[in-house]
C-alpha cells in the first residue's frame, strides 16, 4: 500500500514540477521575445474577479482579454504578448515568477517524499 502512495506522490510531483518549469520557460519567452503593448485595465466581467486589458497589437487588431493578474481598474500597464498568440501576456512587472517556483519546488519535494516512502516500502 505503501508503494502505491509512493507512486501517487512522485507523479504528482513529476505533474507540478513539469508546470512549474512550463510557465517559468513561457514568462520568460514572451518577456524576451514578445511585442510590447500598453493596455488600459478596464472592469471585470461580472464572476471572474479579474479585470480586462484592452491593447492594440503591431498589426492594429484590438484584443480584449482577461488579466492574468489582479491590478487596478483605469489604470495603464505595459505588457508583452506572443506575436503568435497575442492572447498570451505577460504583464510587466507581475510576472507570476514566484507561483511557477513554487510549483517546481512543491513538485520535488513531493518526488523526494515519494522517493523516501518507496525505499522504505520495500
Amino acid at each position: 500500500m505503501q508503494i502505491v502512495f509512493a507512486a501517487f506522490a512522485m507523479l504528482g510531483g513529476l505533474v507540478a514540477v513539469l508546470a512549474g518549469a512550463y510557465g517559468l520557460r513561457e514568462t520568460r519567452r514572451i518577456a524576451s521575445a514578445g511585442l510590447y503593448a500598453i493596455a488600459l485595465v478596464k472592469p471585470a466581467l461580472p464572476g471572474t474577479g479579474r479585470p480586462l486589458l484592452e491593447y492594440e497589437t503591431e498589426d492594429g487588431r484590438v484584443l480584449e482579454i482577461t488579466s492574468p493578474v489582479s491590478l487596478p481598474e483605469g489604470s495603464s500597464v505595459r505588457l508583452s504578448y506572443d506575436p503568435d498568440d497575442p492572447r498570451e501576456v505577460v504583464v510587466d512587472g507581475h510576472e507570476r515568477a514566484g507561483v511557477d517556483r513554487g510549483f517546481v519546488l512543491t513538485g520535488l519535494l513531493l518526488a523526494v517524499i515519494g522517493l523516501l516512502l518507496a525505499v522504505a516500502g520495500l
